[in-house]
């Protein structure tokens, strides 16, 4: 198979890229360097097909019955020639993704850093980078009641050593960011759980893994990716707000920023533009989780993000924040289990690449227009005056402006929102 070319948007055959052209500067920036786009390696190659009602339907070579650490070897040789026939700089991993677990957690690191090995030479090879990297804590039994909330301290203590590997292998490969996804931080029932304990015990796991970053040299992004439910019925870092409240509680919101997946978003009953424009609000903007959900599904469906006009809004924020700076685009997507051909897992990419890009591309031309923001400021221009800006400042009291609305005779009356006029400028541009 060829690797897959830019091919212009008159193209008709959906396999080159129609949108996606890397080196196209927007907005000051090559294309590549905006959306940062990373492969990730579970959904590709660890998923093999199944769902609540029906067993494996990819048969991949890998993934056949043999000796595991071989198995895990060509999984890595598939991994990177997907990698080099796509084109996109990064990647993303979980410890288990890549390397089985072995009967100790001295045989499991011993898998891990094997493996990191292979990834080291290829990565030399190919030139493809590591977005970041993370730690499975919640497949196996032994985190069924959480890792680091665990009620038992010795899966605590089994979790943090678990991160300990995962991040010196994620330092290792250059990795630009480390992530903490929740898993299974939360409870199923309030009868036999300890709020306070838990979230005590996560806010001390999350300031282990920021010590240990500090004094191995790691100088990648810490990273946190909410999710409001599933697999427990509550998670504690259910959306970004809640997430900027735990890290505000245990004083780690200079150090920790958020993963935020559409999917998660969607679950928690945000859009996906909300939580990215929350984030930024709040200063925890790290990276983004590509996926969509089936609207018509109440569970994590994790396609590929294939709806421009959300794209749009959605890299509208992440530019109208300052785009990425050691975050980026992970592709947390999985092909539907009817989809059985490797080559559609290369058409899912590009499909999705070009998706992205053109909604990046919406984005950068309603920035450039400017009568989004330009209607936004014009809302909000009232606070500009100095007595106004006097309010916001300290420098009035209650009694201050109660005096004010009385001296002036103060009669304020609404104005316009022109949400339909705003929602058909919007459509101008996708």
């Amino acid at each position: 198979m060829e690797p897959v070319r830019f091919v212009g948007a008159d193209a008709r055959e959906p396999y080159g890229y129609r949108f996606y052209d890397k080196d196209r500067v927007v907005l000051g920036k090559r294309l590549e360097d905006h959306l940062r786009l990373a492969v990730c390696y579970w959904h590709s190659f660890c998923w093999p097909g199944t769902d609540p009602f029906g067993g494996e339907t990819f048969q991949r070579a890998w993934m056949a019955a043999g000796d595991p650490m071989a198995q895990a070897r060509l999984k890595a040789d598939v991994a990177f020639e997907m990698f080099d026939l796509l084109g996109l700089p990064f990647f993303t991993f979980h410890d288990r993704d890549i390397a089985p677990e072995g009967a100790t957690l001295a045989e499991s690191n011993a898998n891990v850093n094997a493996i990191a090995d292979v990834f080291e030479g290829k990565m030399a090879d190919s030139g493809t980078r590591l977005l970041w990297g993370t730690a499975n804590l919640f497949s196996n039994r032994r985190y069924m009641a959480g890792a680091a909330t665990n009620p038992d301290p010795e899966v605590f203590a089994y979790a943090a050593a678990q991160v300990k590997t995962a991040l010196d292998v994620t330092h290792r490969l250059g990795g630009a960011n480390y992530v903490l996804w929740g898993g299974r931080e939360g409870y199923e029932t309030l009868l036999n759980t300890d709020l306070k304990r838990e979230l005590d015990q996560l806010g001390r796991f999350l300031a282990l893994v920021v010590e240990y970053k500090h004094r191995i040299g790691f100088t990648g992004t810490i990273l946190i990716e909410p999710k409001p439910q599933e697999p427990t019925k509550h998670q504690y870092d259910f959306d970004v707000a809640t997430v900027y409240g735990f890290l505000k509680a245990y004083g780690l919101e200079a150090e920790v920023k958020v993963n935020i997946e559409q999917g998660h978003a969607i679950l928690a009953g945000h859009s996906f533009e909300h939580e990215l424009a929350l984030a930024h609000a709040l200063g925890i903007f790290g990276s983004v989780d590509m996926n969509r959900n089936d609207y018509q599904s109440g569970w994590d469906t994790d396609q590929f993000a294939m709806n421009v006009p959300e794209l749009a809004l959605a890299y509208r924020e992440i530019l109208k924040g300052g785009g990425f700076t050691t975050g980026g685009t992970n592709f947390d997507a999985k092909l539907r289990r009817q989809s059985l051909d490797a080559v559609d897992l290369i058409q899912a990419h590009v499909g999705s690449a070009d998706a992205i890009a053109r909604g990046l591309l919406a984005a950068a031309a309603m920035i450039e227009d400017g009568r989004l923001q330009a209607t936004a400021d014009a809302r909000y221009a009232g606070w500009d005056r100095p007595e106004n800006a006097a309010i916001l400042s300290g420098e009035r009291s209650l009694e201050d402006l109660a005096e004010r609305v009385s001296r002036d005779r103060l009669e304020p009356q609404p104005v316009s929102g022109r949400q339909e006029y705003l929602e058909s400028l919007v459509n101008l541009f996708v």
